[in-house]
């Protein structure tokens, strides 16, 4: 019952900006779209219809770019790289100084905290922008004085038919009805570093529960954490390690298999 009360009350829930649409990631959780993979593009390419450009920045921050040419950028830290683009959007989350900024750019059209103005209150977003519409999901972190209820958030990003998912600084295992919130993610970025956010096995039953069709590995400090997560990971998923830094989906073709596909980080240049 749960899981079908929760998106009408999600839906129910009032915006935190202007415009706001359904979300088709609950509506359709148990529906296996696929995606089909292009490379090696740069981010100031412009985007064939009905993609998304994902590009790894460094440690939990990605520059998410849709058809319309939105532009978004997770777990900001208030330094992108040596360009000039500034992103219409910039999620947050504060378990630590690597995943923020207290003085975000302030010609960011939208800033987004994965935390409530009050500690221990959660933070709603629900954010139509052209063609994505972006929602969080709050979870719990772990704090000095031991458990900050909704301290984190989970965003979701909905474009060009995908759903594509940030789990931010997790700390734990999404309860029912954080799974239940989630829908279906097609992509998921998940950290793997196995100790500050949670832990590996932990983080693989999540990874192998959600069954995405690409999980993209960051929060990552040392190549034997990411290489034991790989390892973790590789009885059901596929494995792809070519050295990208980003990659461009669209909602075509399934995989054969569900796949771990590792990007490497770097900072944005613009061209010369």
């Amino acid at each position: 019952m749960l899981r079908f009360l929760l998106p009408l009350l999600l839906l129910l829930a009032p915006p935190a900006h202007a415009q706001t649409g359904p979300s088709q990631c609950i509506a359709i959780a148990d529906a296996a779209p696929g995606l089909q993979y292009l490379h090696k593009a740069s981010f100031r390419d412009p985007l064939p219809d009905h993609t998304v450009r994902i590009s790894y920045i460094a440690h939990a921050s990605f520059l998410i770019q849709t058809p319309d040419g939105v532009s978004a950028v997770t777990d900001y830290t208030g330094f992108i790289g040596t360009t000039g683009l500034v992103p219409d959007i910039v999620t947050m989350n504060h378990a630590h100084d690597t995943h923020w900024t207290p003085v975000p750019d302030p010609a960011i059209r939208f800033v987004l905290q994965g935390w409530g103005e009050t500690p221990g209150t959660a933070a709603r977003h629900r954010l139509q922008l052209n063609d994505l519409l972006l929602r969080n999901i709050p979870t719990d972190i772990r704090s000095f004085d031991g458990i900050e209820p909704a301290g984190n958030s989970i965003f979701v990003f909905e474009v060009a038919g995908l759903c594509i998912g940030h789990l931010g600084h997790l700390h734990h295992e999404p309860t029912e009805a954080q799974y239940a919130a989630l829908g279906r993610l097609d992509v998921v970025m998940a950290a793997v570093d196995g100790g500050m956010t949670l832990d590996l096995p932990t983080m693989i039953k999540v990874l192998k529960r959600l069954k995405s069709s690409t999980v993209i590995p960051m929060h990552w400090f040392e190549g034997w954490t990411l290489d034991a997560f790989l390892t973790g990971m590789a009885d059901e998923f596929a494995i792809i390690d070519n050295g990208a830094t980003s990659l461009t989906v669209s909602l075509r073709t399934l995989p054969r298999h569900p796949t771990v596909h590792v990007l490497r980080p770097r900072f944005l240049r613009d061209p010369e």
